[in-house]
Formats: C-alpha cells, sequence, structure tokens
C-alpha cells in the first residue's frame, strides 16, 4: 500500500499553482477533511424537514465566510439553498447544482456507531481497519477513505468546491467565470418542487451552462464528462383474488390466484433475452456511427460487469452495456403476493403487486411509455383501474388491476460537440494528464431536466467520487484520493478561461 506523504503532497499540489510549503499544503487537507466531518455530522435525511433546515443554517455560514451572496429559496416544499459569487457582466456565468440531503440510515447495517460520524479506515487484508484522525498528521494515505453518510452523495464534493474556492483565493486569482450554485434538499425524494422553482427563479438562475457535481467518475477511475443522465417515472400494479386470504386446500384450484395473473402479465411485457415487447416503447431512437464511436471509446468490460454482478448472459436490449442506456428501461424494482419465508402460508391471497420503474431517455416521453404500458395491460384483458376496486367492479370484470402512476422526472442529453463541453473535457484533460472518459447518458437520473428545459442551457456532470462509494447503502464512504480529485477539478474548471 503506497503512503503519500509530505513530499508527494508538495508534488500533487504544485500542480495547483499554490503550494508554497508542506506545512500549508497539510493545514489545506487537514481543513478539507475536517469540514467534512463537521458537515456529515448533521445528519441530512430527505424525510426530516428539520434536518434540512440545519444543513441549510450550516451552508449559509460556510459559503458567507467565503464571500457568497447566499439566499433561502422557498418552494411547495422545502427550501432550496442559492449562493452566487459577486457578477461581472462581461463575464460568462457557471451554475453549479449539488445537493445536500441524504437517504435515510438504518445503524444497524454500519460498521460503525453513528453513521453521521465520520471514520477514518483504511483497507486491509481481512477488511477495513479503524484508525484515529490523528494517524494522518504525519502522512496521509490516498487510499483510506471517510466512512458516513453523505460523504459521497453528495457533501462531499461540496466541500471540493468550497476548498477549491479557499486555493484559488490564497493563489489571488480572479475567476474568468461568474459562479452561482444551487443547492437542493430534496433530490433523494425526486426533488418534485424543482420544475416549479426553476420556473419562478429563473431570473436568478440564469447561466450559460450547468455543471452538475453528483455520481462516481467512471470504473476506470480516468477523468469523467457525462453529458446527459435519464429519467424516471413508476408504475405500481396490482392484481386480486379473493376478498381476503383463503384456505389453499379448499379453494385452491378454484379462486383465482392473483400473483399467477401478476406473473403472467408481467411475463408477457418482455421476451426472454430482456427486450420491451410493448409496440412503441423504443421509438424515435437511432444510434448512428459518431454516436456507436462515442459509446465504444468509454472503456467498459461487459465481462467484468457480468463477472461483478454475477450473471452468466446480459440482457439483449443493446450489443454492450453503454449501448443499453440508450434505451428506456422497463424494470420490475418490487414484487409481492401473500407472505414468504418462514412466515409463508398455505393460501390463495388476495392481491399480488409489482413496483415498475421506467427509466427513461430524451426520445422517450414518461407520459407516453406510461400510457403504452396501460394500453398493453388493457390488451391483455385487464380492467385498468386507479383504485381498489369495489365489489361491483370485482363481480363484473374477470381480471381488474390498479395501476397507481407516479410522477415523471424527464431525462436530458447535451450535444456531443458542444462548446462547453468540449472546454471540460480540455481542462480535465491538461489537470490530469490522460484521456477523459465521455459518456453520453449515464443510467442513473439526476431531477436536472428543469434547469435545461426551462433556462434552455447546456448541462454536464462532472462526477467526483470513487465507483466502490456504496452511495445510498450502508458503509457510505468518500476515498480521500477522490477528495483531493475534486478539489483539484473545480480548481483547474474555474481556473480556466473558456475560448468562445
Amino acid at each position: 500500500m503506497r503512503k503519500v506523504g509530505v513530499l508527494a503532497f508538495i508534488y500533487l499540489l504544485f500542480q495547483f499553482g499554490y503550494a508554497q510549503d508542506s506545512t500549508a499544503i497539510k493545514s489545506q487537507v487537514a481543513m478539507a477533511i475536517n469540514e467534512l466531518r463537521d458537515f456529515v455530522s448533521i445528519p441530512n435525511d430527505a424525510l426530516n424537514e428539520d434536518d434540512i433546515d440545519d444543513n441549510i443554517f450550516w451552508l449559509k455560514k460556510k459559503f458567507s465566510e467565503r464571500g457568497f451572496n447566499t439566499s433561502v429559496l422557498p418552494t411547495d416544499n422545502l427550501p432550496l439553498f442559492f449562493a452566487a459569487l459577486p457578477m461581472e457582466d462581461d463575464k460568462p456565468t457557471l451554475l453549479i447544482y449539488m445537493h445536500f440531503d441524504g437517504q435515510s440510515v438504518d445503524a444497524n447495517k454500519w460498521n460503525q456507531p453513528n453513521p453521521y460520524e465520520v471514520v477514518l479506515k483504511e483497507p486491509g487484508e481481512e477488511g477495513w481497519v479503524t484508525h484515529p484522525f490523528d494517524d494522518m498528521l504525519e502522512d496521509i494515505d490516498y487510499n483510506w477513505r471517510l466512512f458516513g453518510r453523505s460523504t459521497s452523495d453528495d457533501k462531499g464534493p461540496i466541500i471540493m468546491f468550497l476548498n477549491a474556492i479557499d486555493l484559488l483565493k490564497k493563489k489571488g486569482k480572479e475567476l474568468p467565470f461568474n459562479i452561482k450554485l444551487i443547492l437542493d434538499g430534496e433530490e433523494e425524494k425526486s426533488s418534485a418542487p424543482l420544475p416549479k422553482a426553476v420556473k419562478e427563479y429563473r431570473e436568478l438562475l440564469m447561466a450559460d451552462f450547468l455543471v452538475i457535481a453528483d455520481g462516481p467518475v467512471h470504473v476506470s477511475e480516468r477523468p469523467t464528462v457525462v453529458y446527459g443522465c435519464r429519467g424516471i417515472t413508476t408504475l405500481s400494479l396490482t392484481t386480486y383474488g379473493p376478498i381476503k386470504p383463503q384456505h389453499s386446500g379448499h379453494y385452491g384450484n378454484y379462486a383465482p390466484n392473483p400473483g399467477f395473473q401478476l406473473a403472467q402479465l408481467l411475463a408477457a411485457m418482455k421476451d426472454g433475452e430482456g427486450r420491451v415487447l410493448i409496440p412503441g416503447y423504443y421509438d424515435g431512437i437511432k444510434l448512428d456511427e459518431t454516436t456507436q464511436n462515442i459509446l465504444k471509446s468509454v472503456p467498459d468490460d461487459d465481462n467484468a460487469i457480468a463477472e461483478k454482478l454475477q450473471f452468466k448472459t446480459a440482457e439483449k436490449v443493446g450489443t454492450f452495456y453503454q449501448e443499453a442506456l440508450q434505451y428506456p428501461s422497463l424494470n420490475i424494482r418490487g414484487l409481492g403476493s401473500g407472505w414468504i419465508g418462514p412466515k409463508a402460508r398455505t393460501i390463495v391471497p388476495e392481491s399480488a403487486t409489482a413496483e415498475l420503474d421506467l427509466r427513461l431517455v430524451p426520445e422517450s416521453d414518461g407520459q407516453r411509455l406510461k400510457n403504452l404500458v396501460k394500453a398493453f395491460i388493457t390488451k391483455q384483458g385487464y380492467h385498468v383501474i386507479d383504485h381498489v376496486p369495489s365489489k361491483e367492479e370485482r363481480m363484473a370484470h374477470d381480471k381488474i388491476v390498479t395501476v397507481l402512476e407516479g410522477p415523471v422526472s424527464d431525462a436530458f442529453r447535451t450535444d456531443l460537440d458542444n462548446n462547453y463541453g468540449q472546454f471540460l473535457v480540455q481542462t480535465l484533460n491538461q489537470a490530469f494528464g490522460e484521456p477523459v472518459v465521455q459518456i453520453r447518458i449515464m443510467g442513473g437520473t439526476v431531477p436536472i431536466a428543469p434547469f435545461i428545459n426551462e433556462l434552455k442551457i447546456p448541462a454536464f456532470i462532472i462526477p467526483m467520487v470513487n465507483p466502490d462509494n456504496n452511495q445510498h447503502s450502508p458503509n457510505e464512504n468518500l476515498k480521500i484520493g477522490q477528495l483531493a480529485y475534486g478539489i483539484k477539478t473545480f480548481y483547474n474548471i474555474m481556473n480556466s478561461p473558456i475560448k468562445q
């Protein structure tokens, strides 16, 4: 395992152009880690309004200390946090989106007493070894990690930005951009108020381009620029059998079984290789030779993905991983009927439910796809309703399905030849000295489409954190090397004038 000591720090940080001596370097790195520890210590459950208020108070203090003007922007639910440096008319404006809320935690599943208290760990041959933070006073190992909720998703990138600002000020740099930030407190629960809020605060948010600092870099750990992300919507399907669970000895072979009904309905939606059979589901998607070349340039290893996930053969929606992401998906995210495992009972269940999510691409409209699914279900002989059926409805129809629809978060995608995208790629290439991974559209969803739809600006995702960060899961972590990576990334982007 390689230790990155004082001399290595000096070498790395001279690339930023601000290092003067080892003491200054060490104190800067320590400040970033300590600030992250402080930030993470404030619980940020997206479902807890008090948590969000506490985090906004912290953000207001930290951004104000750096000379930002800050505002708390009311929405239909929880507020947004806005910060901006003083504006200059002759400079282009960069808008940065990040979020400070986090997924809920089940403390019993974490390998530390408190998920909101950052723990320093070293990778060892037999697992992770915990260290006191004093062990970093002399040497800092870039492979060591900071474990805690939102260290990577998405408080870590906020800390990276703040420390990049500190470094720019230490060097006396004049920024070539106006800088605005919008920080979301509801990203982990789909940011439902965001579309209306972006419309309401349009003038405040106006910019020339948008950078989203969220998510992990490519698994190769090379610098990464993502030009879009898939959207998402959901459907909940429930089929019905007897009004109450019935003894399977008495009523098996007689009372309709909702589990079999639902299984047959779901099976009809895809072929044996995973392609959606619903007519029109993939309409409008065309991948020309230039696009295919970009997709193939991403250094994925499909065999390694299959081995990691432990399956033999991938579905055939695309011929390789990146191609598969260019199409809308139809996924069963949850499935249930009756009781299972030790609680299993010999009954005919009264209902069966499948929870579906539909990942969207720019060519696919979420509401249109949901309508296609409902039309397909109707053609399978089902009476489709949006409520629990009454006795009269149950007696009038052989097959009933309740369909509940979730909201739509749109996909977005910026052209690969966009001038601002080329600027970001060139900047990262020069900063890190290696080819940048360019991803046309990522599989996950970030609620950014409202900015593109309302502000009419190009948007790019610049991921900062390690690919194996366990975001949304127990033992979420941030690799210390990625903390330095993020600071360097923000520093170079905000220190590089764009060629118009």
